[in-house]
């Protein structure tokens, strides 16, 4: 597997890495927020007790379409979905210090041990694009997550992106318990989360569907 998207340098999978094209956080330089702003208006990293986590999926991301992003099809090319979820995945891991500035301290990371994308509908050029946020679940060690990504002004829901992430000592390569306060941080999200619908398809395989044929 390789780090969430992107020419990467090392193999494994944490969303804070330093990719080819991208900055602190991993964001990529022309993949920002497109007002500037953080799209939710939560603390960053989440402060437990002081910050009111909504009762819905959160809005964590923002993105417009590059040129370099279309392909010969004419439309957004699949490997740059994956890449604005990548981008989505760091704010947050931002949201729960999971990410570049815990890496430096810590030297513990994440890595994604699986991804589901869907495809639900075309994008183009120039397109802005929303993200939002549902923590699905969460352990010790792991977190299971869910993104969707909406067309910006017409609100169509384009992808999906459902994905596991593992927490990691870097020095060991080999998964360690969250500390203590992240874990308090991921509890509130998953706390404020717990009662929303589970999205339609998490967990879902992927294979022909076929019509039952008619019987005679």
């Amino acid at each position: 597997m390789t780090w969430n998207s992107g020419r990467r340098q090392v193999q494994g999978g944490a969303a804070s890495a330093q990719t080819d094209g991208q900055s602190v956080h991993g964001q990529s330089m022309h993949d920002q927020p497109v007002h500037g702003q953080p799209v939710h208006d939560l603390h960053i990293p989440l402060r437990p007790g002081l910050d009111a986590v909504p009762a819905a999926p959160l809005n964590i991301h923002q993105a417009t379409v590059l040129p370099e992003w279309i392909d010969y099809n004419g439309h957004l090319n699949m490997a740059y979905y994956v890449l604005m979820f990548d981008n989505a995945t760091d704010r947050f891991f931002d949201l729960i210090d999971l990410g570049r500035d815990y890496v430096q301290r810590q030297n513990h990371s994440a890595f994604v041990l699986e991804t589901h994308v869907t495809y639900q509908q075309e994008v183009a050029l120039d397109d802005s694009l929303r993200f939002t946020f549902q923590l699905i679940d969460a352990d010790e060690k792991r977190l299971h997550y869910y993104f969707e990504m909406f067309h910006a002004t017409q609100n169509y829901l384009a992808s999906t992106s459902e994905q596991i992430a593992l927490h990691v000592d870097l020095d060991a390569r080999s998964s360690v318990p969250f500390p203590e306060a992240m874990k308090q941080r991921i509890d509130c999200v998953l706390a404020a989360h717990a009662s929303l619908p589970q999205p339609d398809g998490i967990g879902r395989s992927i294979g022909i569907r076929r019509r039952a044929r008619p019987q005679r």
